[in-house]
């Protein structure tokens, strides 16, 4: 599964190059994407807690963590758009966030 991720990825990218080139605009879009889904994930999350009293509950947790993949999935395609390699990035800040942990 996990070489199908990031084939995914770069399986995006290829598509998104094809219909709608690399300018830096086109870019920008890809990356102000993630933080469209990320307020998905937020606006879920408000759900899940019922913040809206108009609304109510409105979401899941499942909801919440499919939005949330959603946003990791986004940034991978935006990391492989920019022309670097997604599971490299992925590896790196893995080993820079493990830094921080006490041994």
């Amino acid at each position: 599964m996990d070489d199908e991720i990031w084939a995914a990825a770069h399986r995006w990218r290829e598509h998104l190059d094809a219909h709608n080139g690399t300018d830096p605009l086109e870019l920008t879009c890809r990356i102000m994407k993630i933080t469209e889904e990320a307020g998905e994930a937020a606006q879920a999350w408000i759900g899940v807690l019922g913040q809206n009293p108009r609304k109510g509950v409105t979401h899941t947790t499942g909801d919440v963590v499919g939005e949330l993949a959603d946003v990791a999935f986004t940034a991978l395609v935006a990391i492989a758009s920019l022309g670097a390699d997604p599971r490299q990035a992925v590896h790196d800040v893995v080993t820079k966030a493990s830094g921080y942990l006490p041994s």
